[in-house]
Formats: C-alpha cells, sequence, structure tokens
C-alpha cells in the first residue's frame, strides 16, 4: 500500500481499518480530477480530487477536501472506509456526532417547549 502525505500513525491506522473491514486496493477504482472551490490558481492547474469507488460494493466517494491530491487520497480511504463500516452496520464516529447532536437538539426543544408554558 502506498503512504500518504498524512503522519505514520494515521498511515498504519488506515492499513489496520482496511485490513480489519477486509478492504484491499486492488478493490479500488481510483480517478482524478479538478477540484473546485478554494485554493485560486492551484485547484485550477492540478487535478487534486480524488474519485475512489469500492468495486465489490459499488459504494463510490469524491474527496476535493484539500489542495493536496496524496492527503484527499486519504481522507477518500477513511471516508469509503466509514461507508462500508456503516453499510455493514457498525456505529461509526460519525453517526456517533450525529446522535450526540440529535440529543442536543431535542434537549434544546424540550427546555423551550418548559420556558413557554
Amino acid at each position: 500500500m502506498t503512504e500518504f502525505a498524512v503522519s505514520p500513525e494515521k498511515n498504519r491506522w488506515l492499513r489496520l481499518k482496511m485490513t480489519e473491514l477486509h478492504v484491499r486496493e486492488e478493490d479500488l477504482e481510483e480517478n482524478f480530477v479538478r477540484s473546485s472551490g478554494n485554493g485560486g490558481q492551484h485547484v485550477n492547474k492540478t487535478s487534486s480530487c480524488v474519485q475512489l469507488r469500492h468495486i465489490p460494493s459499488g459504494i463510490s466517494v469524491t474527496c476535493m477536501r484539500e489542495r493536496s491530491q496524496s492527503v484527499n487520497r486519504f481522507l477518500a480511504r477513511r471516508e469509503l472506509l466509514e461507508r462500508l463500516a456503516a453499510a455493514s452496520g457498525a456505529t461509526t464516529p460519525e453517526m456517533k456526532r450525529i446522535e450526540r447532536l440529535r440529543k442536543q437538539k431535542d434537549r434544546r426543544r424540550r427546555r423551550t417547549v418548559k420556558k413557554d408554558i
């Protein structure tokens, strides 16, 4: 597996998570296209956006969060692993974050209902 422009711990975590979810590099189809949005001339001249597709499941991810193609490759793989984990029924960090926000919103709603009474 290739190393990305992130810390060695993050690269190790990615390898571990990929083996845990039985995802191989051969199962991934990767395309690079030009990004859009912030970044000015740099994103207009380079293909830093990464489109990643897991062939067995058909799940696709597009990542153009950073200006660096290598970092976007890492982020796309991380997001793909999260989606695969969610599809298999596991609780992902994103699902936890959404649940926490939902609970927070419910608490605020209950408080405003009490104030109105």
